[in-house]
């Protein structure tokens, strides 16, 4: 165990800690001054002791941006889960993207920064891969002008998440004019076109990501395994 100014952690608690001392260090001070110092005094260990459970400061923070994306799954989720199928859904899963965002604006910094964290790391993968997969589920089935254009599917989900992830950067970075309360001038509502779905929509599922280029038009092998049970 560790031990310091009073406080122990067994060695299966300090990491789960550690990462909650970070999440909170992040949104009081800023992802610029994190460092592993910080963190274990926030804590109350040596601060040493995070180098029995990570690969230096950047090990931790992959491991703070894993717990940010099992976070803004939970929060959109919720979001989804309070709202009927179709445009409502559609609405209340972007407005949850945006509002987790300027919630934890330097979590989400770096949950998505490929020069701070290892996005190669198991733990990191499956979190983020859990979060997007939402957002698949919402974008299924939009009814826009290339929805049926090769590689339909996908160029649908980037359209989106290009589309809300980009409004929640300008938010955070002050780019975009908010209310002097700080809340929005306009929602994700009042921006997005007015997408309706495809009406088979309702009766199929997201096909998996396969590499498959959205310029390039399936062959009929491709076609045939995507029929394959």
């Amino acid at each position: 165990m560790s031990i310091k100014g009073g406080k122990r952690y067994h060695h299966g608690d300090l990491k789960p800690a550690l990462v909650a001392a970070g999440i909170a260090e992040l949104e009081e001070k800023g992802l610029a001054v994190l460092s592993l110092r910080s963190i274990s005094a926030r804590v109350g260990v040596s601060h040493t002791a995070p180098k029995n459970h990570f690969d230096g400061l950047r090990g931790l923070r992959t491991a703070i941006a894993a717990e940010g994306f099992r976070r803004h799954l939970a929060a959109i989720r919720q979001c989804l889960d309070r709202s009927p199928p179709g445009k409502s859904r559609l609405h209340a899963g972007c407005n949850g993207y945006i509002r987790f965002a300027l919630e934890n604006p330097e979590l989400f910094k770096l949950m998505f920064s490929g020069a701070l964290c290892n996005h190669d790391d198991p733990e990191l993968k499956h979190a983020a891969r859990a979060s997007y997969e939402l957002l698949r589920g919402v974008a299924h089935g939009l009814d826009w002008d290339k929805a049926k254009a090769p590689g339909g599917p996908w160029r649908t989900e980037w359209m989106l998440w290009s589309m809300i992830h980009g409004y929640s950067i300008l938010l955070i970075e002050r780019q975009i004019h908010r209310k002097e309360d700080g809340t929005l001038v306009f929602d994700m509502t009042d921006l997005m076109p007015d997408f309706g779905y495809l009406p088979e929509a309702a009766e199929t599922q997201p096909e998996p990501f396969d590499g498959l280029h959205p310029e390039e038009t399936p062959t009929e092998d491709h076609a045939a395994r995507k029929r394959s049970p």
